[in-house]
């Protein structure tokens, strides 16, 4: 398939559960925003689910859809969930696990700084809507679901605003499957996305003491949203927004605490979601082994416009939490 050239795509997404938990599916599929042409569309049966689970993952085979058409392309995702609009700009936490999982995935597929969030009524979104109980209707039926032409493929072109950019830097995913080819094909073979040139894959950060990195440097991680990969005797790894990030001591590590100042590591930056998390997390830093620097200064040690708190770990590295603002 060809991609489009369009450099922006509009996802339009719902999920549903027959119960709560209960049979449940998602539609997704991509519109081009200048002649609301349907480019691609998607349906899945998910089994006995959440509804909310079915929302996220509408939202990411979205966006996997969305980066088949055009890897380069901004996109805006209309949904009618509140919830995982807001969880998704990072207004409102994520508590529960599985959606916690994707989201984070839903972070990874596409730089998150090319993808903005607009909630949508329901009857704004009956296309998706119909995908998604097609999908139950097929699943519940023992079939597969199989795509065909929505009733009217030319709606009006689409202006919606794109007021809100998400925040985090992404690794793609490649473990999962592509869209179909168009609204009109047969379901395609699966296809592997192979991830940008460039990209960071992972990060490894050697430490003198395992047990007091994971304290501290692994709180921010899971704090952040990172999900526990591996854990090995002297090492873990975590798995994030870019790519993931490794902890390892032994006794190829040579002794002595960490200093930034020398050449090599400074900090580590993350986005860290609005002012209010960033304030959160510093309030609960000090139980991790973490210490507020530039305190004078703070929140904008940084310079002007830029909230952020910088930590430092009694080993001594230093990672700096970055809010995102929203544009006036």
């Amino acid at each position: 398939m060809a991609n489009v050239g369009s450099d922006l795509l509009i996802v339009e997404t719902d999920g549903g559960s027959r119960g709560n938990p209960g049979h449940a599916g998602y539609g997704a599929l991509v519109r081009d925003p200048d002649t609301g042409r349907v480019l691609a569309e998607k349906a899945e049966y998910l089994g006995v689910v959440s509804n909310n689970v079915a929302e996220y993952s509408g939202l990411v085979a979205g966006l996997q859809l969305a980066l088949e058409q055009n890897p380069d392309a901004r996109i805006h995702v209309k949904m009618d969930s509140k919830l995982v609009v807001e969880q998704m700009c990072g207004r409102w936490k994520i508590k529960h696990e599985d959606m916690r999982k994707l989201a984070t995935k839903a972070r990874s597929i596409v730089d998150p700084q090319r993808v903005t969030y607009e909630w949508i009524p329901r009857e704004e979104n009956q296309d998706a809507d119909r995908l998604s109980n097609e999908a139950m209707d097929a699943g519940e039926a023992g079939v597969q679901w199989v795509p065909s032409p929505p009733p009217d493929l030319s709606p009006a072109p689409t202006t919606s605003p794109m007021p809100i950019i998400v925040d985090r830097d992404p690794e793609l995913f490649v473990d999962s499957a592509a869209a179909a080819e168009t609204e009109y094909a047969a379901p395609a073979e699966p296809v592997v996305a192979a991830p940008p040139t460039g990209r960071v894959h992972h990060i490894e950060l050697w430490v003198e003491d395992f047990a007091e990195a994971r304290r501290s440097l692994g709180w921010i991680f899971e704090r952040l949203d990172y999900q526990r990969k591996n854990e090995w005797e002297s090492g873990a790894s975590w798995q994030g927004a870019v790519g993931y990030i490794v902890l390892e001591s032994g006794p190829d590590v040579a002794p002595g605490r960490h200093e930034r100042k020398r050449p090599g590591l400074n900090h580590l930056a993350f986005w860290a979601g609005p002012p209010s998390a960033v304030d959160a997390m510093v309030e609960d830093a000090p139980a991790y082994g973490w210490k507020l620097m530039y305190e004078d200064q703070h929140p904008y040690a940084g310079g002007g416009g830029h909230y952020a708190a910088y930590l430092e770990n009694e080993a001594g590295f230093e990672v700096e939490l970055v809010a995102a603002i929203e544009p006036s």
